[in-house]
């Protein structure tokens, strides 16, 4: 199969709603964005998918080695290959790839964090590091000397990160990892079994609606940052933050029922969303 062709099978397939922000892309752009999330899903899918520690430790040396190799120019895997057959994409630095392959790492050796500053640091490898990635594609070399738009980059994948913590409270209580910090757990009078038995309270209610309020500050943290001149060109990841954000809000409207369900938007929406952000940016 070819590389390319590889990397639009895995994004359409995951169902993200990252993939909506892709569609309206020039063909080149497009390919790049979608081979760099086609590695990031890899990535993630080691640790999720490995139940074995050793395995996954295995597997993501080897991602280690394929990032040489890709530094190199001469990656093996298809989601590589496609990256480097790109002009945006092979000039993406390796030292920001191992950054992401370490915050995978991280949920090998962490199912706790003890505050939000040792969090922020998880969030920064697997989320601030990807943003920075995808604004430098989609905004071309320039983007990579310009502090504006990596503040924005940074701040917009911790909201993306943030949200997903929110959506997948009990999910990732049932795999026996808890990501909302141990101090504000305590500080809300949220017990960890709380979360581990889905205990829906007054005082998770109250702790969701500070996580929420803190997602949300970093949404518009991210698009204060944003220049001006930038916006058009960073279109892709304005789309996806209104998706985000308003999956967000659908979780808050509808009092936080995370620990029971998976609140999402359907595909209509998400591309109804993307269509007015990318026409009116």
């Amino acid at each position: 199969m070819d590389a390319h062709q590889y990397c639009q099978e895995r994004a359409a397939a995951s169902g993200s709603s990252f993939y909506y922000s892709f569609v309206f892309l020039p063909q080149d752009t497009r390919r790049a964005i979608t081979a760099f999330y086609a590695l990031c899903r890899e990535l993630d899918d080691v640790v999720d998918e490995c139940h074995e520690r050793q395995v996954a430790e295995a597997k993501l040396d080897w991602w280690r080695e394929e990032i040489a190799r890709f530094a190199a120019g001469s990656p093996q895997h298809p989601a590589t290959r496609a990256l480097s057959d790109t002009v945006q994409g092979r000039h993406v630095p390796a030292a920001l790839l191992l950054e992401i392959v370490d915050g995978m790492a991280m949920d090998l050796d962490h199912t706790r964090y003890p505050d939000f500053k040792s969090l922020n640091l998880y969030c920064y490898r697997v989320a601030g590091v990807v943003g920075e990635v995808a604004a430098a594609i989609f905004g071309g070399p320039r983007s990579d000397d310009d502090r504006d738009i990596r503040r924005y980059a940074h701040e917009l994948g911790l909201a993306f990160q943030l949200t997903n913590i929110i959506r997948d409270v009990g999910e990732d209580a049932r795999r026996g990892r808890i990501y909302l910090p141990q101090d504000e757990l305590a500080r809300f009078g949220v017990a960890a079994v709380d979360l581990l038995n889905a205990r829906d309270t007054p005082a998770f209610q109250a702790l969701m609606q500070f996580q929420y309020e803190r997602a949300i500050a970093h949404y518009d943290n991210a698009l204060a940052a944003l220049p001006a001149h930038a916006r058009r060109a960073q279109r892709p990841g304005l789309v996806m933050a209104a998706i985000y954000r308003t999956l967000l809000d659908e979780i808050r409207h509808a009092d936080f029922p995370v620990l029971h369900a998976r609140v999402s938007l359907t595909p209509l929406r998400k591309l109804w969303l993307a269509s007015k952000t990318w026409l009116f940016p």
